[in-house]
């Protein structure tokens, strides 16, 4: 993939592994156009970042979604790049009945939401000369975590739906990505900490996104970066060390 003089739509672009791809590609010559629902945050980004270009939206619903591919098709074409970033992960008790509005909430902005807008912009993709359409999804696609059994399964469901998107789109030019992180230093995670500054520990940020870099620019088309490696490679063995 060429990393450079692209326009990129970036979903969750206002902290931790979304904003780091953001600042990189800003770096890189792109135009870089980043969504989220944090008004405030977008803002201060804005003001940080001012050929950063900014727009609200809350993926979980179904109208901003199509609302942001209308508004990128008419107010930016040359879009190019779609990455699909953001994701909520919270703790679900599955021995205990479910509150099915936090799980909603949960398969909505991690599964149907890429899944959605993959659908909404490929056609518009495919008329492009080079573009591509990453997923961001997460070692524990592979090996889940019970206590975040949702979250881990969305994440196995993206795995399998960006082979899928793969395919379908193997005779256009997108290329389909899936950058598999690791556990990750960002805020992931915060709603379900009561320290809503603690921030989620694992592989300092920096580290992922040269890897990262390094696998788009190298058309790594399923690039597990850290520890993610181990994870798909033994399963078994790493479901019953990481749930001990």
């Amino acid at each position: 993939m060429n990393t450079s003089n692209n326009t990129i739509l970036i979903t969750g672009g206002t902290s931790g592994i979304g904003l780091a791809f953001a600042e990189e590609f800003l770096k890189l010559g792109n135009t870089v156009i980043i969504c989220g629902r944090r008004v405030e945050r977008l803002n201060v980004l804005k003001i940080k970042h001012p050929k950063l270009i900014t727009l609200v939206c809350d993926i979980a619903d179904t109208k901003q979604r199509e609302d942001l591919f209308n508004t990128i098709l008419k107010d930016h074409p040359e879009t190019n790049i779609l990455m699909n970033n953001a994701g909520i992960q919270l703790a679900t008790d599955l021995t205990q009945p479910a509150n099915l509005d936090r799980v909603r909430e949960e398969i909505e902005t991690n599964l149907v939401a890429p899944l959605h807008l993959g659908s909404l912009f490929a056609k518009h993709l495919a008329s492009k000369s080079e573009s591509s359409l990453i997923n961001i999804s997460s070692g524990l696609a592979f090996v889940p975590i019970s206590f975040m059994p949702v979250y881990c399964a969305t994440k196995a469901a993206i795995h399998s739906l960006t082979m899928s998107l793969r395919h379908q789109l193997k005779n256009t030019s997108v290329k389909v990505f899936e950058i598999i992180p690791p556990s990750t230093d960002t805020e992931l995670g915060h709603q379900r900490r009561t320290d809503k500054t603690q921030s989620h520990g694992g592989m300092p940020l920096h580290e992922f996104l040269a890897e990262a870099m390094d696998a788009l620019k190298n058309d790594v088309l399923e690039a597990p970066i850290g520890q993610s490696k181990g994870l798909r490679a033994k399963r078994e063995e790493m479901f019953h060390l990481m749930n001990h």
